[in-house]
């Protein structure tokens, strides 16, 4: 994008418009190749216990008890193979019960049976008395063999959903349909994991939903990137459920069905825009239950563990026989591995905080990137800078739902260099997990012992501090305090022509304040203190935000500073009088409205304009994703 006529500032122009919010041009996000990426810290930085929640699960010696689910229909030769490569792995004299659910051939209904003629009839009770009795005759002496024959034909969402239902937090499901064929190591590597991931005491994360052994190929969302893992990864967490052979973790299964009951009775659909799932939903509808399990796992934010080997190997090998998904055999996906393979050796896991987390885009997301201290400020700001520039969020007087809509139109502008600013809350925590960096107001200011003593605006505070370290870091800053949804990723370029001379820019209306990184030897310790000093914890971010008080300070000690108008001709403001009458216009960059309009006014009027994308449990309607 170019400037228009009159911006006489350039390489500021060029920074911003590649990297700040609002203030830049579409950000065009790095190749995840992990050979190709900075190291990064990790994350979270002061805790051993990833995410510091207890493991309930913990045991020195832990007992489980493990089950496999085999689904089939009526490819003998598909189950025949699947069963074999079961009973040929090792179990360590371990007990391994097996299930095996039979779905019945389809009857029509009486008036379409002339289709359905004598013959065909006893051609498919024929052929399902052939798969009864060579799984009668099958031998399985690792544990109990349970068959379960239907009387009718249920189909495949059916076959998997009601195959389990956890008993107990002890006990894991591994879900295979007939034409997969296992590693005879596959049962090794899943108890290795198992004990490793799930009961281990400090290696323990409650949103791991399992683990999937089949090669990584497919990212479901558009326009995502391609799968590029270094070859030194073995094992890395991905969102997608991966259904050729998935080990599922009991708690998130059945999280997982009382949601599913509760979408299905109520007759919600699992649409989520800007996936490939979706329109396999839209063409299969019920026949196949992954864009269910899929709406669920971006609503919570789980992930899966999966594994990545040399030469398109894999624990597990789907030979995609003609069936639901296949309309003829393809033939297999990967090369199984077998003992005498060089990835025979993949029991050696790595702690769950040195692996690399993957969305539904395969764009990497780190978690708990959690800013409790001041010398915590430098590696998270480090890991969120996109060209020498980052945003700073406000969330202190933000409602969750206009936060989380905040955030999907973030993603919708590939906007990734924020920081969210905020009190101590579940709300903060789960910002973080989820991979969205936040400070922690309350942990933050506790440990400043020089403001301790004084009644003051802790967030304030601590926002001047943040500002403080990224412009020693050399990172032009954008502060948001106010409520606001941003309509384009450049909308602020044409409002500010941007002087070579001046380092602060502040918004007459919002209190927008823009630092770049040649104010630093400004904005010190003395300055910092100063804002503490006059920072009025019961002052309005309307009327006294940081942005406002940053502003007064900084034209005190007479630094050259430049203000501008935010509501002339770019930006729509929500009040209770505009009586849905407002509409956008091409030049609109930015919707705000006051700290006292009520969220239902908000939320409707942002819904006329097309601006609120999150549903109704305040997830984003839609995966949006950037090619790399």
């Amino acid at each position: 994008m170019a400037p228009k006529r009159g911006f006489y500032f350039y390489p500021i122009f060029l920074i911003v418009s590649l990297s700040a919010l609002f203030f830049f041009s579409l950000y065009r996000s790095s190749s995840l190749s992990l050979s190709s990426s900075p190291p990064i810290p990790q994350f979270p930085l002061t805790i051993t216990n990833f995410n510091n929640i207890p493991n309930p699960n913990f045991q020195i010696s832990p007992k489980f008890s493990f089950t496999i689910k085999v689904l089939t229909y009526d490819r003998l030769r598909s189950l025949s193979r699947c069963l074999r490569s079961l009973s040929a792995a090792h179990y360590d004299n371990d007990k391994v019960n097996i299930h095996i659910f039979i779905d019945h051939f389809k009857i029509l209904d009486q008036k379409d049976q002339k289709d359905q003629d004598s013959e065909y009839l006893d051609k498919k009770l024929n052929e399902s008395r052939e798969i009864l009795d060579f799984v009668d005759g099958f031998e399985w002496k690792f544990g109990e063999k349970m068959v379960h024959y239907r009387t009718g034909n249920v189909g495949l969402q059916a076959q998997w959903l009601e195959a389990w239902w956890p008993v107990s937090d002890d006990e894991f499901a591994f879900i295979v349909e007939d034409d997969i064929e296992l590693s005879p190591l596959y049962y090794r590597f899943l108890k290795s994991l198992i004990i490793g991931y799930y009961y281990n005491a400090s290696n323990y994360s409650p949103w791991i939903y399992g683990a999937s052994l089949q090669r990584p190929r497919f990212v479901p969302g558009k326009h995502g990137n391609k799968i590029n893992i270094d070859k030194e990864t073995k094992v890395f967490l991905y969102q997608l459920v991966g259904t050729w052979g998935q080990l599922l973790f009991p708690k998130p299964w059945k999280e997982f069905r009382l949601w599913y009951d509760t979408h299905k009775t109520k007759g919600v659909k699992p649409i989520l825009d800007g996936m490939v799932t979706t329109g396999w939903y839209k063409k299969m509808g019920d026949r196949i239950w992954t864009p269910w399990f899929i709406k669920f796992i971006h609503a919570r934010g789980y992930f899966n563990i999966y594994t990545n080997f040399l030469n398109e190997s894999a624990l597990s090998v789907s030979h995609r026989d003609t069936g639901v998904n296949y309309g003829k055999t393809a033939g297999p996906d990967s090369n199984l591995i077998q003992e005498s393979s060089r990835e025979s050796n993949v029991f050696k896991l790595e702690p769950l905080r040195n692996l690399k987390w993957y969305d539904f885009c395969f764009r990497e997301v780190i978690p708990d990137r959690i800013v409790t201290n001041i010398d915590e400020l430098e590696p998270v700001l480090k890991s969120v800078q996109k060209a020498n520039a980052l945003v700073v969020v406000s969330v202190d007087q933000m409602s969750k739902m206009l936060t989380r809509n905040l955030l999907c139109h973030f993603a919708r502008l590939n906007v990734w260099n924020y920081i969210f600013v905020g009190p101590d809350s579940e709300f903060l925590l789960d910002l973080a997990r989820r991979g969205h960096p936040v400070v922690n107001v309350d942990a933050f200011f506790d440990k400043l012992k020089e403001y301790k003593s004084r009644k003051l605006s802790k967030e304030n505070i601590v926002k001047a501090l943040v500002v403080k370290k990224a412009l020693e870091m050399k990172y032009d800053t954008w502060v948001l305090d106010h409520d606001m949804v941003p309509v384009k990723a450049d909308f602020f370029l044409d409002s500010v022509k941007r002087n070579p001379t001046v380092d602060f820019y502040v918004g007459n209306r919002l209190g927008l304040l823009f630092a770049r990184s040649t104010g630093s030897g400004i904005w010190n310790n003395r300055f910092v203190n100063e804002i503490a000093q006059t920072a009025d914890p019961t002052m309005s971010k309307d009327g006294g935000g940081f942005g406002f008080i940053a502003g007064k300070l900084l034209e005190r000690k007479g630094v050259k500073l430049e203000r501008f108008d935010e509501g002339l001709g770019f930006s729509v403001e929500i009040n209770a009088g505009d009586d849905n009458g407002i509409v956008l216009k091409n030049d609109t960059k930015v919707v705000f409205w006051s700290s006292d309009a009520g969220s239902g006014l908000v939320q409707n009027r942002l819904e006329s304009l097309g601006l609120w994308i999150i549903d109704s449990e305040s997830h984003c309607k839609a995966v949006i994703c950037h090619p790399s």
